[in-house]
């Protein structure tokens, strides 16, 4: 790995040299030392490489290989499972890719980035409307590091090192969480589900003296709304701080975190405007209560008066650890989602407090419907017998798998599998519906499936 073997490099062989001096190790190797043998490429190893090709072959080659992606345009999508398949406004789209848009990255002269920072204050200002609480913050990566810095935050603020988390949380937030909290030596407790929402007995059981918070998705991963009542009694009551992990678009209908009792509200923020896109980029939300916000993770954006006495924006309530001493900051996220949270702040503006209610209303009624076509025939059963929002879970004695490869045939994306990540919920299929969906395409998927 010296210069002699990479010539393209600019360091010479005394460079090398003096860095691995510095760093206190003999060899570039020694620096792999925890990467296991067979993992790293020997000197006379060569990557298994194809040979060199013109522009237009490599362009050819690039293109057959994207023509075997499979998109939302060909099949009616009923997969959602925390990425949904809903409208987005075709003005995003058009005034996201403007330049001073598109190129925008990270203000780190805030002062001379106002339309930056304009637009990260007004996606702040609707998160907060949306959720009820009073401060958001900007540059939350997705909602499984939204949930992680939450738990950071929580035990920063309690001083307690344990957190409860319900297994009706998403399954990936919760593996995105244990990876985090894993390195920090926070325990992550997660507490039992009862016939698809959490088992409060054993909530209850779980609260000790080093539970910092307790984290609860609403509406859960299996669409369920859950009861937050006495949720937030038995976390308030232990001197925890309660976190409401939600999907934004429920937020049209249903009561917000801070009517709920929460004091962090979290979430993915991909329906709000941002397509599927294979997985990403996406973005999280994070709000809190006014009383948490300096240990707010972050990037926080206020608005301010200049000299001129003109409207300003700045940075605002940012930890200089945040910036110089990273080591001793309570956080370390700091690459600007800026572009989706445009298009963020975009969609909601484009549709207001009426166009997110509708969208809302016409989700539950989509989906009560396809559940009640879905069940008439007696082949398949709801799962779970609780209100829903946008998602339910259905089962039968066909294997998941087989149902949505013959869905997949008629041009169906199926729905998410559970025993992928659920064993003992068997051949439970989570079905998504969302305000795209039509009276058509439902009939066909209930149709489809009454067949197999």
């Amino acid at each position: 790995m010296s210069s002699v073997h990479h010539k393209y490099l600019p360091t010479t062989t005394e460079d090398e040299k003096q860095m691995l001096a510095a760093i206190g190790v003999d060899t570039i190797e020694d620096l792999y030392q925890d990467v296991p043998k067979e993992f790293l490429l020997g000197p006379d190893d060569k990557l298994d490489l194809v040979g060199p090709h013109s522009e237009l072959e490599v362009a050819r080659w690039v293109g057959s290989l994207g023509k075997k992606n499979v998109t939302t345009d060909e099949k009616v999508c009923f997969l959602g499972a925390g990425a949904y398949d809903h409208y987005v406004p075709a003005l995003i789209k058009h005034l996201a890719g403007r330049g001073e848009f598109f190129t925008a990255y990270t203000p780190y002269q805030p002062e001379i980035s106002q339309g930056t920072l304009q637009c990260i204050f007004e996606f702040q200002s609707m998160i907060c409307e949306l959720t009820g609480m009073d401060v958001t913050n900007a540059s939350m990566y997705d909602g499984g590091t939204a949930a992680a810095e939450a738990a950071f935050m929580v035990t920063d603020d309690t001083r307690r090192n344990s957190v409860i988390v319900s297994k009706t949380v998403h399954p990936a937030v919760r593996e995105v969480m244990a990876t985090y909290l894993g390195i920090r030596d926070i325990e992550m407790v997660e507490v039992d589900m009862a016939d698809g929402v959490t088992d409060i007995d054993k909530l209850k059981a779980a609260l000790g003296d080093d539970t910092a918070g307790v984290f609860i998705q609403n509406p859960n991963f299996f669409g369920i709304i859950e009861d937050m009542t006495e949720v937030e009694k038995l976390t308030h009551a232990n001197g925890s701080l309660l976190v409401n992990y939600i999907d934004p678009i429920s937020m049209g209908i249903l009561k917000s975190p801070r009517e709920l009792g929460a004091d962090i509200a979290i979430g993915e923020g991909q329906p709000l405007g941002t397509p599927l896109k294979y997985g990403g980029p996406y973005i999280g939300f994070f709000a809190s209560t006014k009383k948490l916000m300096r240990k707010m993770p972050g990037r926080i954006v206020g608005q301010s008066i200049d000299l001129d006495g003109k409207r300003a924006f700045v940075l605002t309530l940012q930890a200089r650890e945040q910036h110089i001493r990273r080591f001793k900051a309570t956080s370390n996220i700091c690459s600007n989602q800026g572009l989706v949270s445009l298009t963020t702040g975009m969609y909601l503006s484009t549709m207001g407090k009426e166009g997110i209610k509708e969208v809302a209303k016409q989700c539950v009624r989509k989906a009560h419907y396809a559940a009640q076509q879905i069940t008439k025939s007696g082949k398949f059963k709801l799962l779970f017998d609780k209100p829903f929002f946008k998602e339910f879970a259905v089962t039968s004695d066909i294997d998941s798998a087989k149902v949505n490869a013959e869905l997949f045939k008629n041009d169906i994306l199926g729905g998410f599998e559970l025993n992928r990540k659920y064993k003992e919920l068997g051949n439970g299929l989570l079905i998504a519906v969302t305000e795209k969906r039509t009276k058509e395409e439902i009939d066909k998927l209930a149709s489809v499936m009454e067949v197999i």
